[in-house]
């Protein structure tokens, strides 16, 4: 006799869901300014020729993890959807499901973590791992390694979200205060032998006293090995626990995960007032890595997106279908695709986006050019960024600035409205004989 039996099938629910917010990136203006009516989308910014967007996906799609909600503001939705939907990809991350979702902000204003996290707490239905999509992690810090010390922790004592921290050692090649200044680290204190986190310096406490950290003496009291550091940087990388959005549908005031809800979250750890209030006990988790341990970069300023692609870039990278003539020399350089690079050129330490046009004899040092950027015959670009499809002149010479279309395009404007008040005079003049 058969056995028709059916086994049942085992339901396979989802531990984690990444969400990945990539925004506009004020911070790496001009490169992130708009190219006439097109978007230049900060997560799509190459390093080493890879979109910036390849790094977190590609950590997360290592980890195991299926499903990604990806977030970015509405006007980049076009360009981004492109790209993950494109060949390159969708063979890249074929086994990752990615859920693209925007919010509608300017450029001008734009919502906090702790906003954009409420408006989609109804697409999270899990635990989940908040990350940025300019976070460029070293092959020595695997995501499971976070998500190890999380399942650990949560199950363990309580802990609702695991921080990770990290160490970095600037490029020794200083670029120009016009670029804005690189990350500066935040004082932190953690207790090393829990792996806890208990005090993050907000801008609320910055702004009371810059150089001293007012610390109670119940919390070094009950952590009385606890570790002071003002060399960590945020990563801004977060697993927690989907009561993590519980807490904030309570707490509307806050804004940022870093600045507002973890100060208040640390709180909790050692006053037992607010324990009380709130009739739990919450813990944060802390992972830190090394700088000794392997390259760890956020590529969310001028400064740090040229040091990370001259750090995958041992000499130079040049991409597909670009033309370099002859007598040209390009050192320690990543030169995007489809570039035209003209005769007798000098390039040294630079990053080219697409599309960039480098006429005869130019000479270029330091420098990240935007996408379509033209650079006339002979002229010099130190240490300079420009806003895609800007236009250098022949012979122009330019140090040290970030230059946009705005600077170069209003000038025919004035010269068009001076030969109109001169043709008007003239006008005049004629009515007037």
């Amino acid at each position: 006799m058969m056995n028709f039996d059916v086994t049942p099938v085992e339901v396979v629910t989802r531990e984690f869901v990444a969400v990945i917010l990539a925004g506009f990136g004020n911070e790496l203006l001009p490169l992130t300014g708009e190219h006439g009516d097109e978007p230049c989308p900060k997560a799509l910014l190459p390093i080493s020729n890879k979109p910036m967007l390849d790094y977190p996906l590609s950590w997360v799609e290592q980890s195991g993890i299926k499903d990604v909600l990806l977030i970015c503001p509405s006007s980049h939705r076009h360009a981004i959807s492109h790209y993950i939907h494109s060949q390159s990809s969708s063979a890249s991350f074929s086994s990752v499901h990615i859920d693209l979702q925007t919010f509608d902000e300017s450029q001008e204003l734009s919502a906090g973590t702790c906003s954009v996290l409420r408006h989609f707490a109804n697409r999270i239905k899990e635990d989940f791992i908040l990350l940025p999509c300019d976070f460029i992690p070293p092959p020595s810090l695997p995501l499971s390694k976070l998500l190890n010390k999380f399942r650990t922790d949560s199950m363990s004592d309580c802990s609702i979200v695991t921080t990770c921290w990290y160490e970095h050692r600037s490029d020794k090649q200083a670029t120009p205060d016009e670029w804005g200044s690189p990350a500066q680290p935040t004082p932190i204190l953690w207790d090393h032998l829990s792996g806890t986190l208990l005090y993050v310096d907000s801008p609320r406490e910055a702004d009371k006293n810059s150089d001293e950290l007012e610390l109670r003496m119940t919390l070094l009291s009950r952590y009385p090995q606890a570790k002071l550091s003002s060399r960590l940087l945020d990563s801004h990388v977060y697993v927690c626990k989907r009561d993590v959005l519980d807490l904030l549908a309570q707490k509307t005031r806050f804004d940022s995960l870093r600045e507002d809800f973890f100060p208040w979250l640390c709180k909790l750890q050692y006053q037992s007032t607010k324990r009380e209030k709130y009739a739990t006990t919450l813990r944060i988790g802390i992972t830190i890595h090394r700088a000794d341990d392997g390259f760890a970069v956020r590529v969310n300023n001028l400064p740090a997106y040229l040091e990370a692609n001259r750090h995958f870039v041992t000499d130079t990278s040049i991409g597909d279908f670009t033309r370099v003539e002859e007598k040209s020399t390009i050192k320690k350089s990543t030169i995007g695709k489809h570039c035209v690079i003209g005769k007798m050129v000098k390039i040294v330490g630079c990053v080219l986006l697409d599309h960039c046009v480098i006429s005869d004899g130019a000479k270029l040092d330091g420098c990240i050019l935007g996408k379509s950027t033209i650079v006339g015959s002979k002229a010099e670009l130190i240490r300079c960024v420009t806003q895609a499809g800007y236009e250098v002149e022949d012979n122009e010479s330019v140090r040290n600035e970030k230059l946009d279309i705005s600077d170069w395009a209003a000038q025919p404007e004035d010269s068009e409205d001076d030969v109109e008040e001169s043709t008007g005079e003239e006008e005049s003049d004629e009515g007037e004989d």
